[in-house]
């Protein structure tokens, strides 16, 4: 019996210790990670493999412009995003309902940052990228997930077709 328990504890702790090793490797930010895309959205991109580039602009009006993309199924797209207001947005994609949990993540913890290859965040007036491989027909959405920014309709779409 206690042999049993010893050899259930550790297996619990293996179970444990690898799923927080999985989350940090798939770019989680301590223990906020970035929730489980709910449905396939891509994957990051090879750079090498752009095949176009987009320019998206975040403002402090809460809106991306363009706020509606459209890539072909496989495209690998870089997204050239730039932040043309004074304080801080981020661009994330995701499913909308994977947006709505993170950001009620955000709300909670408000300095959070994002650094996973699904988004990019910026202080005012500063460009990044996202190299993304959209692999799989749909929608994959996107949205700002500052406090207060995704629900002022900080949030867009990409049209895979």
């Amino acid at each position: 019996m206690k042999g049993t328990l010893l050899r259930t504890t550790q297996a619990a702790v293996l179970a444990l210790t690898i799923s927080a090793g999985a989350a940090y490797a798939a770019g989680g930010h301590g223990d906020h990670a970035m929730p489980a895309a709910s449905a396939p959205i891509g994957k990051a991109g090879d750079p090498a493999r752009v095949t176009r580039s987009i320019d998206v602009d975040m403002t402090d009006a809460m809106r991306f412009t363009p706020a509606r993309i459209e890539v072909k199924a496989g495209e690998t797209v870089r997204l050239n995003v730039r932040n043309a207001g004074r304080i801080r947005h981020e661009l994330v994609l995701g499913t909308e309902a994977d947006l709505k949990a993170h950001y009620d993540m955000m709300m909670k913890d408000p300095g959070m940052r994002h650094e996973e290859a699904n988004a990019v965040s910026l202080e005012g007036g500063k460009s990044g990228q996202i190299v993304w491989r959209f692999d799989k027909a749909g929608t994959v959405s996107f949205g700002c997930l500052e406090p207060g920014h995704y629900t002022a309709g900080m949030k867009g779409a990409v049209s895979v077709l």
